[in-house]
């Protein structure tokens, strides 16, 4: 092999509409990265697009023919890393392998039946997911967990039955002979602990012909049958399609790739080889790219030798919007949902809203409404020429923040057009007149009303901030809601649609930096290349965490796992320079379920450290509470030997840093202003001070700098913008009976993420099973005169007569409120339903007084009365269900007056106290985490 011989390692994102190729060329040393994209689904030319993409690189490289239906010849690459959609697709379109579900005998319909999930409360026609299994097959067999505090695990196995083989063969022939089924999803009760029965069924089936097993203790060893049952099931699902893409996708190329390493990105940010790619790690194959992507390259040592700044990551694409965070370390969470699904399995925590380009624009009841209906690819916005609906891209378009001139002609029926900008100026000018109809309504109907008379340009750019606001909620999620300010972050951008939106985002959110990567239209791609090989493995157990002998067990756990990683890691095949294990304990306090996985820290107290996120995630800690060990998990990584180098030579010549072109775009404030129109690449060091768009015409690509923001192009051709945080301008204009239908739909979205945040304490705060599991609790916002402002989507039940306990409170106090005062009331004449539900009410002062309130009311477990729970019914008397508050001053002077409250709790009858003070403490601070005269910190009791 000649010196000049070219070497090649290809990083494909496999997405729903393009595939993403990075390609590393290297030839005499010099290594140059350059992007490629074509349609992911074309039939007329090509079968599958990752095979057709590379074959067209090297044979645009080597000018060697690579004809097309003949396997690609592979002599020149050195590696293939790829992330697919094929699992997630086959998930949401249901088109999965037939299976059957082999569950404990007496459990066949636990699937069916779920959980307490409620995705649209408010709906009148809730139609329930389908399972994805063709039947279940009941095994008699059942388990028994005892709690055994000498045991290193703290769980004894008790046999309580054994299992009958000899009926649960005939079933499994049966299933194969007359339904076809060869895969199966095993799921027994308790299996996360004593695995043995779940492997027996295992043998059973290989022998009789079964092609595929998934067994939920091998997958996913963690308590809870359902969500385990759902993983499963997920696996038997999805992993034999994948295993036909993959068969498929090897036959494309010499020697099916037996000489080629290759690597697949699963939902956790690490890469596995061909052969260990399943359909339950795969979820977010694609997603993850970009948080490895982003990860890498914009988590950066400051100059003045500050730690790192946090980041987060902003992917719009054409539907939706991926967000999530990174501080030095991936994010993960262990339970998921997709497509009503529940699975546990590690995945970066990504959180995602149906807002993007292609987002549907409403204008309802006064409101401005975007998404969450798409318009999808086809027909598209109305400027794509095909008869489509008004869209957050043509927002874009009649704002100039598109420039038509640069986009290439692929629109209209013969896909040989450019973008339609008439069509879209016509159907704003007839949503103006609809906005502008409802104005003048308004201001007839309605005395002191003031109607504002919208340009279809003001129309456009309100619809484009409640874009805005609707992808900030999510972030908000991942910061605020867990204690970190969000101003301290950088955003950095990356997708299709998110260069248009970035500055505005940005300046909502207070963040001064934005930071686009060179290649921010394909940095799902390029992350699968830079990404790391990750086996990750975990044992259950039960202990209390202050028991000296089960935490030795449990660290010494640790080590045995990060053994037994290795050797999976070798298996593998994978070639690596080093490897560095992540060590975690999964930890919660005792009646909780939401644990907080915990990452070894530098002084060995993981105890110490959970407290400590405890505290900052939810403002409280339960001190007299016992800490339990859930699981051991190791994370081991292996640094590739032949991973994407982080400084490579740019191909091709830097763009002068003269502008292309000149056009007129549309900014608030401002209106139409001239913008100077660049090209990608440009030079090092060049300085963009002025309003302007950065086209990147190979990845589809607009990145809009908006006035008081300056770009700088990095030494690795980065473009950071400086965004300075202006306040609106037009805010002090506006008259007091001036209604603005866009702040309208903003502060809806603010205060329905305000509620959702405080729902999401409690519930993962709660030892009551009625508001964990159950999810009997409402959190909402209340006006100054306690009407209803904003509500999560909470149990609707409680939220009438909540807003008639908000009055009771504000007609009962008047001018007696005080700051640091949170009021607690469950009476029926004081707005209450029956007792157990139990109202916790915050004032949020300005200027002293109360400005408006946030409420919750939870079902608590057990208030005393005669029994736990609801009134008996044969009750005479309300005392006869509990205790009955008609105003408590719940919080006074800042304190949390837990004395009095148990005492109350104790004189009633209450039967788990402890339980209940502790329910009661997580609405306190689901509340005062967000508003009101509470600081948690002056709170050592909470």
């Amino acid at each position: 092999m000649g010196e000049d011989q070219p070497r090649f390692k290809f990083a494909v994102d496999r997405g729903g509409t393009f595939t993403d190729i990075y390609v590393e060329e290297t030839r005499n040393g010099v290594t140059t990265g350059e992007v490629h994209k074509l349609l992911s689904v074309d039939p007329a030319n090509y079968k599958d697009a990752p095979t057709e993409g590379i074959r067209r690189i090297l044979e645009e490289k080597t000018g060697i023919p690579h004809p097309r239906g003949e396997p690609v010849d592979t002599s020149r690459i050195d590696w293939i890393r790829m992330g697919t959609t094929v699992a997630t697709n086959a998930l949401l379109e249901r088109q999965g392998e037939k299976f059957a579900f082999v569950v404990t005998k007496g459990m066949r319909d636990v699937l069916k039946i779920g959980n307490q999930s409620r995705p649209d409360i408010f709906d009148l026609r809730v139609k329930r997911a389908d399972v994805l299994y063709s039947t279940a097959v009941e095994f008699d067999e059942r388990v028994a967990i005892i709690r055994d505090g000498d045991s290193s695990t703290g769980l004894r196995v008790e046999v309580l039955k054994e299992p009958d083989f000899s009926t649960l063969e005939q079933d499994l022939i049966r299933i194969r002979d007359e339904l076809g089924i060869r895969s199966l999803a095993v799921a027994l009760l308790h299996s996360y602990i004593y695995r043995e029965h779940e492997e027996a069924v295992e043998k059973l089936a290989r022998s009789l012909g079964f092609t595929h097993v998934s067994l939920s203790s091998h997958l996913t060893p963690m308590s809870k049958l359902t969500p385990r049952g759902y993983t499963a099931c997920v696996d038997a699902y999805l992993t034999p399609k994948i295993t036909d893409y993959l068969t498929g996708f090897s036959q494309g190329f010499q020697n099916s790739l037996k000489d080629v390493s290759v690597e697949f990105m699963q939902s956790d940010g690490g890469l596995c080889s061909i052969d260990n790619f399943t359909g339950y790690r795969g979820l977010l194959s694609g997603p993850a790219g970009g948080v490895v992507g982003f990860s890498r390259t914009a988590y950066k040592e400051r100059e003045d030798g500050k730690p790192p700044r946090s980041v987060i990551g902003f992917d719009m694409g054409g539907t939706s919007t991926d967000v999530s965070r990174y501080s030095g370390h991936l994010e993960l969470v262990f339970e998921s949902e997709t497509s009503g699904v529940t699975i546990q399995a590690p995945q970066l925590d990504i959180n995602t809203v149906a807002a993007g380009g292609g987002s549907r624009l409403f204008f309802c009841s006064g409101l401005f409404v975007v998404g969450p209906e798409s318009v999808g690819a086809h027909p598209g916005p109305v400027c794509y020429r095909k008869g489509g609906e008004l869209a957050v891209t043509d927002a874009n378009l009649l704002l100039g923040r598109i420039v038509p001139s640069m986009f290439p002609k692929i629109f209209g029926p013969d896909a040989n057009e450019p973008l339609d900008v008439e069509a879209t100026k016509l159907a704003f000018d007839k949503l103006t007149k609809e906005v502008n109809a409802f104005e003048m309504l308004q201001q007839e109907t309605r005395k002191g009303y003031i109607a504002r008379h919208f340009t279809p340009e003001q129309v456009a750019i309100g619809f484009v901030q409640v874009a805005n606001e609707t992808m900030c909620r999510p972030i908000r999620s991942l910061t605020e809601a867990k204690g970190f300010d969000v101003r301290t972050h950088v955003l950095s951008c990356f997708g299709g649609a998110g260069g248009q939106h970035a500055c505005s985002v940005a300046r909502s959110l207070g963040i001064d930096t934005v930071l686009v990567h060179k290649y921010c239209g394909v940095l799902s791609a390029y992350g699968i290349g830079i990404a790391d090989t990750v086996v990750e493995v975990q044992e259950s157990r039960l202990v209390d965490y202050d028991n000296a002998n089960a935490l030795q067990d449990a660290l010494e756990s640790l080590e045995r796992l990060e053994h037994q990683a290795t050797k999976n890691l070798e298996s593998q095949g994978v070639a690596y320079v080093s490897t560095r294990a992540e060590k975690f304990l999964n930890l919660r306090y005792d009646g909780t379920d939401y644990g907080l996985m915990v990452q070894e820290p530098d002084d060995g107290d993981f105890k110490g450290r959970f407290i400590d996120d405890y505290q900052r995630e939810h403002g409280f800690t339960i001190p007299n509470r016992r800490v339990i060990i859930d699981q051991t998990r190791v994370r081991l990584i292996a640094v590739a030997s032949t991973g994407s180098g982080s400084k490579l030579k740019q191909g091709g010549q830097h763009t002068p840093t003269e502008p292309v072109a000149i056009s007129q775009t549309y900014f608030e404030d401002v209106g139409f202003t001239d913008v100077d129109i660049y090209n990608l690449p440009l030079s090092p060091g060049m300085i963009i001070s002025r309003p302007s768009i950065v086209i990147d015409s190979t990845a589809g690509v607009t990145i809009v700098i908006e006035p008081s923001c300056t770009a700088t192009v990095t030494e690795d051709l980065d473009l950071e913008i400086h965004v300075e945080n202006r306040a609106n301008a037009s805010a002090d204009k506006e008259s007091e009976d001036f209604v603005d239908p866009v702040k309208l739909s903003l502060l809806g979205h603010r205060f329905m993420g305000i509620a959702e945040q405080m729902g999401r304490t409690l519930q993962r705060t709660a030892i009551s099973t009625n508001i964990k599991e159950r999810l009997d609790f409402s959190c909402a916002l209340f006006d100054q005169t306690g009407g209803l402002v904003a509500n999560a989507p909470h149990v609707p039940v409680h939220l009438g007569s909540m807003q008639d306990a908000v009055r009771y409170q504000i007609r009962k106090l008047k001018d007696s409120w005080l700051e640091g005062e949170v009021i607690m009331t469950n009476h029926p004449i004081a707005g209450g339903s029956h007792l157990p539900d139990v109202t916790i009410i915050t004032p949020v002062y300005e200027s002293g007084k109360p400005t408006f309130f946030v409420a919750s009311r939870g079902h608590e477990a057990d208030i005393g009365g005669l029994t736990p729970g609801s009134m008996p019914p044969f009750s005479v008397n309300l005392d006869e269900e509990g205790m009955a508050v008609e105003s408590f001053k719940l919080v006074e002077n800042d304190l949390f007056r837990e004395k009095e409250l148990r005492s109350m709790l104790e004189e009633a009858g209450s039967r788990q106290v402890k339980d209940v003070i502790s329910d009661i403490r997580a609405q306190v601070c689901g509340e005062v985490c967000f508003f009101g005269g509470v600081q948690t910190a002056q709170l050592p009791k909470l």
